[in-house]
């Protein structure tokens, strides 16, 4: 059985991206990276609980954590189903145009390689809205971490998004591909001001 790329080492996972294979690319990259700044939002709460000084946010810290093993769970899953999803369009590309059926075969794949990153993106989304309780309600000694979790969901949002777009110009459906993309675009700017009012207090220190 081939190996998930999920399953890949760091460096492996590094150089297979780099390399001319189709995949891992912009997808699986941005479910890693949300992946990884949850992972630094989970961080923050194992230093936290147990502490007398942070006993009051104990209990939604903890929920906090428990929700956050499950979300990286899920991003880490989607890496491969970003991967499979995109693995059916660069066949049909590799198609020659004129054969039956193809514009929607092209079609179908097109729209099933938006929906994975949309997952992401929608993860990636609730995984900054943890880290906001991390960075207000974790350990102060672990505050930076926080603020890196959260530029890294940030960019595993906006990496997502950019892989929906990729798909979604060039689907013929321009109903569901404008719902989609507006999707995208609202999620992007509202997580987006999350994301800079995290960055705002731990720079401010408020």
């Amino acid at each position: 059985m081939e190996k998930k790329l999920a399953q890949l080492s760091c460096l492996q996972f590094v150089n297979d991206t780099a390399s001319k294979a189709p995949v891992p690319g912009g997808g699986g990259v941005s479910a890693l990276i949300g992946a990884l700044g949850l992972a630094l939002g989970d961080m923050v709460g194992e230093l936290t609980v147990g502490k007398k000084k942070y006993a009051e946010n104990e209990p939604e810290i903890k929920r906090a954590m428990e929700e956050s093993r499950e979300l990286i769970n899920k991003l880490m899953e989607c890496i491969d189903k970003d991967a499979e999803a995109f693995g059916p369009l660069s066949e049909v590309y590799a198609m020659p145009k004129d054969t039956p059926g193809y514009e929607e075969l092209k079609e179908k794949c097109l729209r099933q390689a938006a929906e994975a990153p949309m997952e992401i993106l929608e993860l990636s989304c609730r995984a900054l809205e943890l880290m906001d309780i991390f960075s207000l309600k974790g350990s102060r000694i672990a505050v930076s971490d926080a603020a890196t979790g959260a530029a890294a969901c940030r960019a595993a949002i906006y990496g997502a998004a950019a892989n929906v777009r990729a798909n979604t110009s060039l689907m013929k459906d321009r109903d569901r591909a404008e719902e989609m993309e507006k999707h995208a675009a609202e999620l992007m700017d509202r997580y987006g001001r999350l994301a800079d009012g995290i960055f705002d207090r731990y720079f401010t220190g408020a």
